[in-house]
């Protein structure tokens, strides 16, 4: 089948409102037209993508499913229609993917000081999945942290992030100023594996309501600190590689120039 793009637009407005009737004024169509068109895409796809109740609207299983691969969709999409754009327009542009606690706003201010005619942007990046900005084309060049696959791409280290512990502040760990792995041998672990957060918002809030400790960078917890988490440095853990990454069959001239400028930036920082 023919995946159709404005019903898959119409299907993620309803999943991020929960709420037809809301999604509906945004998308400025009517809400018995956007019921229709959310209807067929799941007769379409063979699967209900919602629960609907009288109160409430919830993604079931395969809607989760797909709201997940759909923002993925719509975002290569997106960027494929500005590519066009700027080609047709002569408009030169550096798409620059980060990971979450990760900040490039300094490599870009001297690229940008130095390319003025340049049009730059920003891609965040989903930290389960960080390389996918560069496989699908939203992005040319990525400061990321490892792991992730890095077949096929060119990879630059710039330094190491910091692994510490974060929990509840009532924690009976909290009070410590710092923990060794077999001080969490008997914690409750949130880890990808056992139970992968669509968010790092979720994350932490499952951590704030008591259901386990986390194992994350620094740079992510400074950037989510809040006064209910504490997290503290894990001593025999190692850190997370940070690293610029490109693909290896699309290095330019201005992508080798912002690596360039990149590495000496945020490796100085």
């Amino acid at each position: 089948m023919d995946l159709d793009l404005r019903k898959l637009r119409y299907f993620v407005a309803v999943a991020e409102h929960r709420h037809f009737g809301r999604a509906a004024e945004q998308l400025y169509i009517t809400q018995p037209v956007l019921s229709r068109q959310v209807r067929s895409l799941e007769q379409e796809l063979g699967c209900d993508l919602f629960t609907r109740t009288t109160r409430s609207v919830e993604l079931t299983a395969a809607g989760k499913q797909l709201y997940e691969e759909a923002q993925g969709i719509l975002a290569v999409v997106a960027a494929t229609v500005r590519r066009v754009h700027d080609i047709g327009l002569g408009v030169q542009r550096l798409a620059v993917a980060f990971a979450p606690g990760l900040h490039v706003s300094d490599a870009l201010r001297v690229f940008a000081s130095r390319y003025p005619q340049v049009e730059t942007d920003v891609v965040p990046v989903r930290w389960w999945e960080p390389d996918a900005p560069l496989r699908d084309g939203r992005a040319q060049v990525g400061y990321l942290r490892r792991p992730f696959d890095t077949k096929g791409l060119h990879t630059i280290p710039i330094g190491l992030d910091p692994r510490v512990a974060c929990m509840p502040a009532a924690h009976p760990l909290a009070c410590r100023a710092e923990l060794t792995s077999a001080d969490l041998a008997d914690e409750r672990m949130l880890d990808a594996p056992k139970r992968r957060t669509s968010s790092l918002e979720e994350k932490f809030e499952l951590i704030a309501s008591g259901h386990g400790i986390a194992l994350v960078p620094l740079s992510v917890a400074r950037s989510y600190s809040r006064p209910d988490l504490v997290h503290l440095p894990v001593t025999d853990a190692p850190g997370f590689e940070t690293c610029l990454a490109a693909r290896t069959d699309r290095r330019d001239r201005l992508v080798r120039d912002f690596q360039e400028i990149a590495t000496a930036t945020l490796r100085g920082a």
